[in-house]
């Protein structure tokens, strides 16, 4: 029973091997010494270690939200769009109907002005 899964131990162990070999040469070349920009915010917007409520602008999360719609959407149509001759009118229309709701999300997204960025 063991040699069933010991391919997969091995594979384990030697990613587990060549992790912890990485991890030591970067510690070993990289540099130890971060810079400013380095530290600086670069995804959020925001400062990270400040006060857990302060306000900042909801368009980050429109943003979120208009990636999603557009994730969502391709992740459904490629297989969709594969099979769309041997799976029928009720998959055509399940789609129409999937890529209707996805079009309101992108309509609100517009109206909020998410896709303007000042």
């Amino acid at each position: 029973m063991l040699a069933n899964y010991f391919p997969v131990l091995l594979f384990i162990l030697i990613a587990l091997v060549f992790g912890a070999v990485m991890l030591l040469v970067g510690t070993l070349v990289g540099p130890t010494e971060p810079n400013t920009e380095k530290n600086s915010p670069y995804e959020c917007g925001f400062e990270a270690f400040e006060d857990s409520r302060m306000k900042f602008d909801v368009r980050y999360y429109l943003v979120a939200i208009l990636f999603i719609i557009f994730d969502l959407e391709i992740a459904f149509l490629f297989p969709w769009a594969v099979v769309l001759d041997t799976i029928g009118i009720e998959a055509f229309v399940a789609m129409g109907i999937f890529l209707g709701i996805l079009l309101i999300g992108f309509i609100y997204e517009w109206k909020k002005g998410a896709l303007e960025w000042e």
